[in-house]
């Protein structure tokens, strides 16, 4: 699961840590300095295979304006499927539109990921090899890709100190190769890695046309903390996938499945981009995107309210809809965080309104156990959850947006029912004591089973309740 935002001194100890373990592509580099990003997640892996090339497969990228991709939902994310090289190696990546770089672990024996004890008993699946690909090559200081990993927190280049003169880094002529990065999670995670640019596979508006995207640039990652497996970043900066496929002006969308689907083969959550994602408006309501000086390539929307059964909140803090003087507040929306996380104390607010809704007896010795505030013990005729009635929960967005959450999303069974009784638990969780960074989180867990759509040309972002599974099985997205 996620934890909640933190960036604390014991980033750079750990950056230190990482950086003494990182031996895969080693160079000389300077002051290796990490772009901050947001929550992490404890991560899973699922299998996949190459698919077989179609007839249809020749079609040209400036032939092709829409996108859709298969999203596999695992145990608290969603994971993309990249086809990277010459010929091709299918790695799996978490999407994760609270970050910008796209990684991929790198050297099936060398990578080493350190504090992954979750993992231990998973056999990594999908490690990347440079050697493998005959269009594989590493960057150079005078990619735009690389100054903006190396400089986006300060004014010093790493690529000058590798041997690179100013001259040439603003020409963009530099031929040394971009020194080794490490980039950070705001939880902690780290991962250090080098800039690779390879030939990237994806679909195009259907799943029987693919196009390549030639130099496409990634990090090749050797070693991580925390983090066993790579991530897609969906941001709006230069190193995003969605930067580098050309959809910034256009944007995205996605419709995650239900987490009873987690490790379901046989279906996929859709991913749109491009036109297609933006088009159909019906029924769709949308709020504004707001602008975070801290953080200007990530997505954050303002929250108003939140209604408990028919009783409404009281007003939220302004720091969930505004910003500090120094880029501080915001609520971020965020497919790389599992649980939505909300600040002290309207979140102890939210619980106390809930608790004297609720006649079910309390699961305390699940809370201790899983660090969740509210668990109850409810009936299960037949040992089967039924649609239990919890109070309704709604969120309110600025813009008059109401998106009234599916009761899966918030109160979920912890484990299979037994003498006829299951726990369900409430899956929000409280921001940590800060006050850096965004105020809050809407995470992933309670954007399923809707349509959310980030229409990046008009600033907005769009919320729609759907049967996602519906909606998977119409794009084809599923195994009959």
């Amino acid at each position: 699961m996620a934890t909640s935002y933190s960036t604390t001194t014991t980033t750079t100890i750990l950056l230190l840590l990482v950086i003494a373990f990182f031996s895969f592509y080693q160079t000389q580099a300077g002051n290796i300095n990490p772009n901050s990003v947001v929550l992490g997640l404890t991560r899973s892996s699922t299998t996949f295979t190459i698919p077989k090339p179609s007839k249809y497969s020749r079609k040209r990228l400036s032939q092709v304006s829409d996108m859709i991709e298969p999203l596999r939902a695992v145990r608290d994310g969603y994971l993309l499927t990249l086809i990277i090289g010459t010929p091709g190696q299918v790695i799996q990546v978490y999407m994760d539109t609270g970050s910008d770089l796209t990684w991929v672990p790198c050297g099936n024996l060398s990578f080493d990921c350190l504090d992954c004890d979750d993992y231990r008993n998973n056999k990594l699946i999908g490690t990347f090899s440079p050697s493998s690909s005959s269009s594989s090559f590493r960057d150079t200081c005078g990619s735009p890709f690389c100054i903006d990993i190396h400089s986006s927190d300060n004014s010093f280049d790493t690529c000058i100190e590798a041997g690179c003169s100013l001259s040439t880094l603003l020409k963009a002529t530099c031929s040394r190769p971009c020194p080794s990065f490490a980039y950070s999670y705001g939880e902690g995670g780290l991962v250090a890695g080098t800039l690779t640019r390879d030939n990237l596979r994806v679909h195009g508006s259907s799943p029987y046309i693919t196009k390549d995207v030639p130099r496409f640039s990634f990090g090749c990652v050797g070693s991580t903390y925390r983090e066993p497996i790579g991530i897609a970043g969906f941001g709006r900066g230069v190193l995003s996938l969605p930067s580098q496929l050309g959809f910034l002006q256009k944007g995205f969308s996605h419709c995650f499945l239900a987490f009873k689907y987690a490790n379901n083969q046989n279906i996929s959550s859709p991913l749109f981009m491009g036109d297609t994602a933006t088009s159909s408006s019906e029924n769709m309501q949308f709020t504004q995107m707001l602008k975070s000086p801290m953080f200007p390539n990530y997505y954050y929307i303002g929250l108003e309210a939140i209604t408990v059964g028919n009783v409404k909140s009281a007003e939220v803090p302004l720091n969930l809809r505004e910003f500090d003087s120094q880029g501080n507040g915001g609520m971020l929306i965020d497919s790389g965080t599992t649980y939505t996380h909300l600040p002290e104390p309207f979140y102890s607010q939210l619980l106390s309104m809930l608790q004297p809704m609720i006649a079910y007896p309390r699961a305390t010795d699940v809370e201790r156990r899983t660090g969740f505030d509210l668990c109850y013990e409810v009936p299960c005729p037949n040992n089967r959850f039924t649609n239990d009635p919890f109070p309704s929960i709604t969120f309110h967005f600025m813009n008059n947006v109401s998106l009234v959450l599916p009761q899966a999303n918030y109160f979920y069974a912890m484990s299979a029912p037994t003498n006829s009784t299951g726990v369900k638990c409430l899956l929000f969780q409280s921001m940590d004591d800060s006050s850096y960074g965004p105020a809050g989180v809407f995470g992933n867990f309670q954007q399923q089973d809707v349509k959310v759509v980030y229409d990046l040309e008009k600033e907005r972002i769009g919320f729609q309740p759907m049967d996602c599974a519906a909606a998977a099985i119409s794009q084809g997205l599923h195994k009959k």
